[in-house]
């Protein structure tokens, strides 16, 4: 087993498929990797697409040093926030005018909440009913963190992320070709119905870039960030950390564009990667 390092690292760490196996459970050695590494003076970041407000409490309750959320559209260092990005309204009501024009169930996600029309909030209950189908008692409530509020009640102005679902396949390739390099437009990393899902910010608005953010106002190199993630928000994140670990659940294609692969979520991955890199013993 490698040597405890003696260096300070700083850790970001994905939530759903990462630290929870996706909104329902978190493997005991994932705290005690969190607390260990901590105790040991490292630090520990969340670093997700949900919104701040949407993070389940039993994740924020193992203790962690500062959070990216949003996918990178806000990073706080402690009680500092250090960056934080909104989308214009004319970006904003392009993005809706295509929801509505393909028929897209849609969310909006400002800094804390997260905002959706009524067909998209029953499309998002069914599935969580149906998910609750033979499943072990979960450790978070099904509905923290994919529950949404009316969309008449969203603070257009506030808005930094978009995420959409649907039955149609193709509907992220759709949206890539019709806006270009206008928005920052990803496959989907949440469990949501449909054939197709994906997930909308501004251009340059990323894991990776706030990441960067986060490292400048603490005066640490991208050499001494580890990124660990599932999903195709992480890429960037993973090009940013000195060391880019994808999770054993992860899609064989995302894994080969990380440095390492750890084991699953629920299979130790979080504590295993940490283990090899000298944050716990």
């Amino acid at each position: 087993m490698p040597e405890r390092s003696t260096s300070p690292k700083i850790a970001f760490l994905d939530v759903d498929g990462t630290i929870l196996d996706h909104g329902r459970r978190i493997a005991p050695s994932t705290v005690r990797a969190v607390r260990e590494a901590r105790a040991a003076g490292h630090l520990v970041y969340l670093c997700t697409g949900r919104a701040a407000g949407h993070i389940p409490q039993a994740v924020l309750d193992i203790g962690f040093d500062g959070a990216v959320t949003n996918g990178g559209a806000f990073a706080d260092a402690g009680d500092v926030r250090v960056h934080e990005e909104t989308m214009p309204r004319a970006e904003l009501d392009a993005l809706i005018a295509h929801f509505e024009k393909y028929d897209l169930h849609y969310l909006l996600q400002s800094d804390e909440r997260v905002y959706a029309p009524e067909a998209t909030r029953a499309a998002l209950m069914q599935h969580l009913q149906t998910a609750q189908v033979g499943k072990v008692e979960p450790q978070t409530s099904p509905q923290e963190g994919f529950s949404a509020e009316p969309i008449a009640d969203a603070p257009l102005t506030q808005i930094a992320k978009a995420v959409f679902f649907t039955e149609q396949p193709g509907a992220v390739d759709r949206a890539k070709a019709e806006f270009g390099g206008r928005f920052h437009i990803v496959r989907g990393s949440m469990p949501l119905p449909g054939g197709s899902d994906g997930e909308i910010g501004l251009p340059g608005t990323t894991k990776g870039a706030a990441i960067d953010k986060v490292l400048e106002h603490l005066g640490l190199d991208r050499a001494d960030a580890i990124g660990i993630g599932d999903s195709w928000n992480d890429i960037e994140m993973f090009d940013v950390c000195g060391v880019g670990i994808a999770m054993g659940n992860a899609d064989p294609e995302l894994q080969k564009l990380a440095d390492e692969v750890t084991s699953t979520v629920l299979e130790d991955g979080i504590f295993t990667a940490f283990a090899r890199h000298g944050l716990v013993r």
